[in-house]
């Protein structure tokens, strides 16, 4: 835990000496992120950055309401005349921000960009039900289905994806052009991206906010996005900073701490693959010598609960009827032991790697972990990359041990085939781990074309009682959604998903 203190002794000297800076641009709001989005193209992105921002700057068919339910978007209405078909009349009038008319044209182009591989993309698995598109006119798309899917709509709606123009390729994130409340300006790698408002944008009170311009200024450490919040040099950051700040920062009298109970979800996953770690008993080991109430104590300062799904606690579909791993070195050895690993003359059973991300908050995470392993004789070797390369190694399989979050996506019960399922080995997916289960296959399949939810529950309650055995993966917490923003800025209402909505009805003063 030094490195906690560290933490807190850096923040509190920057704080001190710290002094308040003028700023010049009072009309643009200087938003701090971890990390430059991967794609502002909407059809591939899948990080954090990117899809937040591009639900700022695009617009699905659908949106996602605080219930987790599906609402119009750009779609008014939708018709399922038949399990197989689904016709949707989109809203009329509606334009890209460069002045061109959104029609069924845009929504086929986008869809099928995916689906046939004009851009590389993993979200084009998401549509592997659909067997062909069609528009009868400019304001109606008709999807036909090889088979019913329960989760489409959630893949047709903002954050998942959203409608690019017409012939839109590969280059097109360089330039990206939605009809969303915020139209893109420019970006620069490792810097910033810069937004503004959308004139054209067709949305009603939703977007009633009067914030012009977002800047979203690209800060990798911790310490210095507190320093310039501190300083007023920027306005706000979502989600970003470790829980040890937000005390001090609270006490200041310019800024705002405001929270939400969040649903993103901290895990470690595990190659499954690996000549170690594809024995189960490996990774229970593993979950048992985590002693995360002291780490949910220290390292999330309390802001955080802990996760025994990737699924909200709310979600109809969620259980708690799964196996558990508390704190238990005992265990841990035990099932050591009977995997064959037993201590060597230093104590040592077993060497694993953990690779992470430069976030200060995963490696602080990573180091503790290393601190904990140990006791069970296992010796941990940590790993840090920037972030593309991060990505990069993940897909590939090319690590035994990481720690990531689930921001957004696992509102939905498709997050467990996105994440595990067989057909989603990437590039098809986010099954890193190269986890197989044939009965979790079946499941999920089975859960997909039901129409009973309460049939589909008991699917989902299988399904996180068999990933819960398994453990291709390790459920950690549940994130507080905590953003930290200057005064002159007010209506802020906090996603508990984590995303940079609120920014559509928040208001500055200048």
């Amino acid at each position: 835990m030094r490195r906690i203190a560290l933490s807190q002794a850096c923040l509190a000297f920057l704080l001190i000496t710290g002094c308040r800076s003028p700023r010049n641009d009072k009309g643009t709001v200087v938003f701090l992120i971890e990390s430059s989005p991967t794609s502002l193209d909407p059809r591939i992105g899948t990080d954090a950055q990117s899809e937040h921002i591009d639900e700022l700057i695009f617009d699905g068919l659908v949106v996602r309401d605080a219930n987790f339910r599906v609402a119009p978007g750009l779609a008014d209405r939708w018709d399922l005349p038949d399990p197989r078909t689904l016709i949707f009349h989109l809203h009329p009038d509606v334009h890209f921000s460069d002045g061109r008319p959104l029609t069924s044209r845009d929504v086929l182009w986008t869809l099928n960009s995916m689906r046939d591989g004009t851009v590389i993309t993993p979200k084009g698995a998401s549509y592997t039900s659909v067997a062909s598109i069609e528009a009868p006119d400019a304001e109606t798309v008709v999807l036909h289905l090889k088979y019913p899917d329960n989760f489409l709509l959630t893949n047709l709606s903002s954050g998942a994806m959203g409608i690019v123009p017409y012939g839109s390729g590969r280059d097109f994130w360089q330039h990206p052009v939605g009809s969303g409340p915020f139209r893109f300006v420019s970006q620069e790698i490792d810097k910033e991206v810069v937004v503004d408002r959308n004139p054209l944008s067709w949305r009603g009170s939703g977007n009633q906010g009067n914030i012009q311009r977002v800047r979203f200024a690209v800060v990798p450490d911790p310490i210095t996005r507190a320093l310039e919040l501190r300083k007023g040099s920027a306005d706000l950051e979502s989600n970003s900073l470790l829980p040890d700040m937000f005390t001090v920062l609270a006490a200041e009298k310019h800024l705002v701490v405001e929270s939400v109970g969040g649903t993103q979800v901290q895990y470690i996953a595990f190659n499954t693959i690996d000549p170690i770690l594809r024995d189960v008993r490996v990774r229970q080991a593993i979950a048992c010598a985590i002693d995360l109430p002291l780490i949910l104590s220290t390292l999330q300062d309390g802001r955080a609960r802990p996760a025994t799904s990737l699924l909200p606690r709310t979600h109809w579909a969620w259980t708690q009827n799964v196996a558990r791993y508390n704190y238990d070195p005992k265990r841990a050895r035990s099932l050591l032991d009977q995997a064959g690993y037993h201590p060597d003359s230093n104590g040592v059973r077993v060497h694993l790697t953990m690779k992470t991300s430069t976030d200060e908050g995963t490696r602080l995470l990573a180091a503790t972990l290393q601190q904990q392993l140990a006791q069970v004789g296992i010796a941990l070797d940590i790993r840090s990359y920037e972030s593309a390369t991060y990505i990069q190694d993940l897909t590939r399989g090319s690590f035994q041990i990481y720690a990531l979050r689930w921001i957004g996506g696992n509102e939905q019960p498709d997050i467990f085939a996105y994440a595990f399922s067989t057909a989603r080995i990437p590039p098809k997916g986010a099954n890193r781990g190269r986890y197989r289960n044939s009965k979790l296959d079946a499941l999920l399949d089975d859960a997909s074309a039901s129409t009973d939810q309460a049939h589909r529950r008991d699917d989902y309650v299988q399904v996180q009682q068999i990933l819960a055995q398994d453990l291709p993966a390790f459920n950690l917490w549940y994130k507080d959604s905590i953003v930290v923003h200057n005064r002159r800025i007010t209506d802020v209402t906090i996603s508990p998903s984590g995303n940079f909505n609120f920014l559509c009805a928040a208001k500055v003063q200048m």
